[in-house]
């Protein structure tokens, strides 16, 4: 990539670090705002519910909309809805004596936000790189984006609330600013090739391509939410006992929930590096990603020992990290530009459902046992692994549509 080119991935990689600082900042804050406003902890949860659940059902309308318009004319726009949503919802807890609700409406246009913004970087990356090499980098350059805020997240919004626990809402417009004045200057987007389709046509291609690459395609969405749900289930539950059982609170908590994340960070931006445009390489990385990722889980189900699990979920991160980008360059590369942003929305649909799902579902597993909760994830993790082997071939993943 020339210099141009890296300013263009850095700022499009902001977006992605933006909507994942704005969601994930305040899971370490929920107690206190249970606390300040005294909501239940079912009320105060709805605060990141409201924001995936409305992503998951308006990511798919950005993705057909950014098809027929453009990517960064779904983006920008996107970026002042979130940042909106953001100012409402810090506003109302400084300056209402009961906030909930609008604390609710912002999270609301912040979630609508994120589907127009973080899911149209995918094929956007596609659209403006001939060489499959670049896109790959580009890639892993908003994969690893991704998970730095991720790992920024715990600590930063822990930070914030230290000052007053809107803060970290009260700082979402200014971030997403910042990603809109980069957008505007440094990305340069091609223009959209031939005419725009109609809504029956669409649905129509739509359904051919889920038709001949189906087999794949599936597999890739089931793949990503699985990944999710992980990730972040194993996150929650590492949260929870670190409070209940170690009375590690606050910023310390935060870095050590880091540290997983962080070597998930370093893999995504390492694979995409290294992935090219080779498809047998992303099938492979991804099945040696999946397989770290189902020892890993399956090692710590055998003790609650701290340093082992840490270490496991260090190596759970890693495997994660091998297998993000290579998804998303399949499903990138895979899909013809006019279908891109459709197909890769879907895919990010999936991803949000395993984010959403993730917690809820290790929260009612901890009350069985620990080895039974991680047992059955490590069986579902080789359940991915397996789907790859089987469904994923890299001759068949090619644009077939123009």
């Amino acid at each position: 990539m020339q210099g141009k080119d890296k300013w263009a991935i850095f700022s499009i990689s902001s977006i992605p670090l933006v909507m994942t600082l704005g969601n994930s900042m305040l899971i370490p804050v929920l107690p206190e705002i249970e606390k300040e406003l005294g909501i239940s902890a079912f009320q105060v949860s709805m605060l990141i519910t409201v924001y995936s659940v409305v992503a998951i059902l308006c990511i798919p309308i950005a993705g057909y909309i950014s098809d027929h318009i453009g990517r960064k004319k779904v983006i920008i726009p996107s970026l002042i809805i979130a940042g909106l949503g953001g100012f409402i919802s810090g506003f109302a807890g400084w300056q209402m004596e009961n906030p909930y609700g609008m604390l609710i409406i912002g999270r609301l246009l912040q979630g609508v936000g994120a589907a127009g913004a973080m899911p149209i970087v995918l094929p956007l990356v596609g659209d403006m790189y001939k060489d499959q090499n670049d896109v790959s980098k580009g890639l892993g350059m908003i994969e690893t984006a991704n998970t730095l805020g991720k790992v920024l997240s715990p600590i930063l919004g822990a930070a914030l609330a230290l000052v007053v626990w809107y803060m970290p809402l009260l700082s979402i417009p200014v971030f997403c600013f910042i990603s809109i004045i980069a957008m505007l200057f440094l990305v340069k987007v091609p223009p959209m090739s031939g005419e725009a389709v109609g809504f029956k046509d669409f649905v129509k291609i739509t359904k051919v391509i889920f038709k001949r690459e189906g087999r794949w395609l599936y597999a890739v969405f089931a793949i990503g939410g699985i990944l999710m749900l992980v990730i972040f289930g194993v996150l929650f539950y590492l949260s929870s006992m670190l409070e209940d059982t170690f009375q590690i609170e606050g910023i310390k908590k935060g870095i050590i929930l880091a540290i997983p994340l962080a070597a998930l960070c370093a893999a995504s931006f390492a694979t995409g590096k290294v992935i090219g445009q080779d498809k047998q390489k992303m099938k492979w990385y991804t099945v040696a990603g999946l397989a770290i990722l189902t020892i890993a889980i399956f090692t710590v189900s055998f003790s609650k020992d701290i340093y082992l699990l840490l270490t496991c979920l260090f190596a759970s991160g890693v495997g994660i990290g091998i297998a993000l980008p290579c998804l998303d360059a399949l499903v990138t590369e895979g899909i013809e530009m006019k279908q891109r942003g459709t197909i890769s929305s879907l895919y990010s649909s999936m991803r949000f459902v395993g984010v959403a799902s993730g917690p809820p579902i290790f929260a009612v597993l901890m009350k069985t046992s620990h080895f039974f909760m991680f047992f059955l994830n490590s069986i579902l993790c080789l359940i991915a692994l397996v789907i790859v082997l089987i469904a994923i071939k890299p001759e068949s993943v090619k644009p077939t549509w123009g």
